[in-house]
């Protein structure tokens, strides 16, 4: 035992003696409020997909589709030549399918949980068709209104105490 931690022995007292660190305790923390209270921090950014594994997993669906084929017709005995020559037209079949429908994007509906890159490009594609039908411009900032309307309140107090100076 060390530092005088847990039992002398464990001879009659119906444990191995092991000693166990308190996995449940938490520790204090150093700072006294962990979250920015400024507001710009705090602001929240939407998950930006990364490019290329949106291609990988876009790659990746042709080629399961390709082997599926490849195996079928291995199964079916055909000629090994045949066998490429078919998987290599259903290869370009795929690919030109996908770039004409590119624009159309993920379903988010059809999407697993676990396809985080894909649900985040559907809803930044969700959200800018939200921003056009509403027509809200690219370059609008969060609170602006507020902000112009706070401007305005100002002004007119600074020219009310330029009139009473007079």
């Amino acid at each position: 035992m060390s530092s005088n931690v847990g039992l002398t022995t464990p001879r009659g007292s119906g444990t191995s003696g092991y000693v166990q660190s308190n996995k449940a305790h938490l520790r204090p923390r150093e700072k006294t409020q962990p979250y920015p209270n400024d507001y710009d921090t705090i602001k929240q950014r939407q998950r930006q997909p990364d490019k290329d594994i949106l291609e990988h997993d876009r790659k990746r669906e042709v080629e399961v589709k390709v082997f599926e084929l490849r195996d079928k017709l291995e199964d079916e005995g055909v000629n090994e030549d045949e066998i490429d020559d078919q998987c290599d037209a259903l290869r370009k079949k795929l690919e030109a399918e996908q770039a004409r429908t590119k624009g159309g994007g993920p379903n988010a509906r059809g999407l697993k949980s676990h396809q985080v890159h894909e649900l985040a490009k559907a809803k930044i594609e969700e959200s800018e068709k939200l921003r056009k039908a509403l027509g809200i411009s690219q370059d609008y900032e969060e609170g602006s209104h507020w902000k112009r309307q706070e401007e305005r309140k100002l002004g007119m107090e600074r020219e009310r105490g330029k009139g009473d100076d007079r």
